[in-house]
C-alpha cells in the first residue's frame, strides 16, 4: 500500500473522529492535559478515537519545553507500570497450576502498560517517526534518571520489533534521488563530512561510487543508516585517496575488483542500540556481487575513533607493559601538533604507533571480553577479518585527533564470514591477517598455537591463523 495514501487516510480518520472525543481533551487546553490524553488513549477501545488522541498527544508533546517533556515521560514511568498485586496473583496461579492459560495470564500481567500505550500512539499519522524522536529526547536526558530508563527499555523493545530487518527496504541513493533525502545524507554523514553539494555529487555520480541506505515503510523519507562505497582496482589505504579521486564524465573505468566501504552512518539517534549495519553491509555485498561479477574483494576503510584516547591512558599508566622504553621515546614525537609535517616517515614512530594500534585492536578488551574499539566490535562481530593497519590513512583534523591518522581495513571474505562470526561470538576470537599479527610485540609463549574455526574453513593455499583474544 502507498504509505503517503495511508497517512492521508489516518489524517482523515483523525479529523472525523474528533467528534468522538470530549471537547475538554482536545484543541488547546493546558499543557498538563497531555497526561489526561495519555490515560484516555490507554483506556479507550475505539480505533478512530485512538487516532485522534494519539495525534493530539504528539502535537502537545512537540509544543512542550524540555523540562516538561521530561516530566511527561516520568508520568508514563510512574502511572503506566505493571500492577504488582496482579503479577503476584498471576505468578501464584502459575506456580500452583502450570499451563498455557496461567502462563498467558502471567505474561499479560508483567507486560508494561507503556508498551500498549506506545502501540496506540503509533496510530497517529507519522506516529513512528514521532516516537523515534521521543526516544531521542529520552536518550539525551536519561543519565542518572531511573524513571526515564524504564520508559526507554519499553521503547527499545518495541522499536526493535517495528524495525525488524524484514521491514527494512534497501535503496540505492544517486544524484537523481529527491533533494530532500540528499540534504539528509549531507546532514547525517558522521564519519567523513560532506562539504556541500559538489562534494556529495563526487560521492554519488561517478560510475565507481555507490551509496546505499535502509528505509522503513513508516519513514519513507528518512534514511535509517547508509553506507558509502568506492569501487577500485585495489584496497585503498587512505581516505584521501578515496575522497579526492575523480572520474571525468563519460569515462568508463576498468572493471573494479575491490569494493571499499569507507563510511557507515547511523541517521536516527532515537534508534540507538537497534543494529542495522550488519544487515546493511551483507546485503550491499550481495547486491554488488550480482551487479559486478569482477568484484573479488570486499573491505572497509574504517576509522579508529578511540585509539588516541586509549594511547594517552597507556602512556600515563602502562600497567600491562604494552609499550617498550624505545616505543615510549618514539611516541613522544606525537606531542608536536605538526608531527606529520616534521617527521611523516619517522620509522621508529611508525613502528611504535602501528604496534600499539595492533595491541589496541586485538588485545585490549572491555569488561565483556570484547575489543574496546566500537568499530572493531561491529565489524568483527559481523564476521570480518582485521586485515591491515594504514599509516596516515586519515590526516584530517579529526583523524589525527582521534587516531593519530591511522585507519583500518576489515575484510569481508564471503567464504569464512559466518565462521569468523561464530568464533568471535562464542570464543572471543579476533580473526586477523598475517600482516596484523606481525605488528604485535608479544612474548613467544603468547603466540598462537591453534587455528580458528574460520581459518580452518579456508582453502589450503590461503590458510591464516586467527589470533585468540586471550
Amino acid at each position: 500500500m502507498n504509505v503517503s495514501f495511508l497517512q492521508e487516510l489516518l489524517t482523515t480518520i483523525a479529523e472525523q473522529g474528533r467528534q468522538l472525543i470530549p471537547a475538554a481533551l482536545v484543541g488547546g487546553g493546558k499543557r498538563g492535559d497531555i497526561n489526561e490524553l495519555a490515560q484516555a488513549l490507554l483506556s479507550g477501545q475505539g480505533e478512530a478515537s485512538g487516532v485522534v488522541l494519539a495525534r493530539e498527544i504528539l502535537g502537545k508533546y512537540q509544543r512542550l519545553a524540555v523540562d516538561e517533556r521530561r516530566e511527561f515521560v516520568r508520568f508514563l514511568a510512574h502511572n503506566m507500570r505493571p500492577d504488582a498485586e496482579q503479577i503476584a496473583r498471576a505468578a501464584t496461579s502459575y506456580i500452583a497450576s502450570p499451563g498455557e492459560e496461567t502462563l498467558a495470564a502471567l505474561q499479560q500481567a508483567v507486560e508494561s502498560p507503556r508498551q500498549e500505550f506506545f502501540r496506540r500512539l503509533n496510530l497517529a499519522p507519522r506516529g513512528t517517526a514521532e516516537i523515534v524522536a521521543l526516544r531521542r529526547d529520552i536518550l539525551r536526558q536519561i543519565k542518572g534518571d531511573a524513571a526515564l530508563g524504564r520508559v526507554d527499555q519499553d521503547l527499545q523493545h518495541l522499536l526493535s520489533s517495528w524495525f525488524n530487518r524484514g521491514f527494512l527496504v534497501l535503496r540505492r541513493i544517486d544524484w537523481q534521488t529527491p533533494a530532500a533525502i540528499l540534504e539528509k545524507i549531507i546532514a547525517y554523514e558522521a564519519v567523513h563530512q560532506i562539504v556541500g553539494w559538489e562534494d556529495l555529487r563526487r560521492r554519488l555520480d561517478p560510475t565507481d561510487r555507490r551509496l546505499f541506505a535502509f528505509f522503513h515503510p513508516s519513514m519513507i523519507d528518512e534514511p535509517l543508516i547508509f553506507v558509502e562505497v568506492a569501487l577500485m582496482a585495489e584496497t585503498a589505504g587512505s581516505i584521501q585517496t578515496v575522497l579526492s579521486e575523480r572520474i571525468k564524465p563519460g569515462d568508463a573505468p576498468h572493471a573494479p575488483t575491490t569494493a571499499i566501504f569507507y563510511s557507515i552512518s547511523n541517521c536516527q539517534e532515537g534508534l540507538r542500540g537497534i543494529s542495522f549495519g550488519n544487515f546493511l553491509i551483507k546485503q550491499v555485498v550481495e547486491e554488488l556481487a550480482r551487479e559486478l561479477p569482477s568484484l573479488k574483494t570486499f573491505v572497509t576503510l574504517s576509522p579508529v575513533p578511540q585509539f588516541a584516547r586509549w594511547l594517552d591512558r597507556v602512556l600515563a599508566d602502562d600497567q600491562e607493559h604494552v609499550l617498550s622504553a624505545t616505543d615510549r621515546t618514539a611516541l613522544a614525537a606525537l606531542r608536536d601538533p605538526r608531527w606529520t609535517e616534521a617527521e611523516p616517515e619517522n620509522s621508529m614512530l611508525k613502528s611504535a604507533l602501528m604496534s600499539a594500534a595492533a595491541h589496541y585492536l586485538v588485545r585490549a578488551k572491555s569488561a565483556d571480553g570484547r575489543p574496546i574499539d566500537p568499530v572493531a566490535r561491529f565489524h568483527l562481530g559481523n564476521g570480518a577479518r582485521l586485515e591491515r593497519l594504514n599509516w596516515l590513512g586519515d590526516v584530517s583534523e579529526k583523524g589525527l585527533r582521534e587516531a593519530h591518522g591511522l585507519m583500518v581495513n576489515y575484510a569481508y571474505d564471503l567464504a569464512v564470514i559466518e565462521a569468523n562470526h561464530e568464533a568471535f561470538e562464542n570464543e572471543g576470537t579476533v580473526a586477523t591477517s598475517k600482516g596484523v599479527r606481525a605488528l604485535l610485540k608479544l612474548p613467544e609463549k603468547n603466540k598462537d598455537k591453534s587455528k580458528s574455526k574460520a581459518e580452518k574453513a579456508k582453502p589450503a593455499a590461503n590458510k591464516q591463523l586467527a589470533l585468540p583474544s586471550r
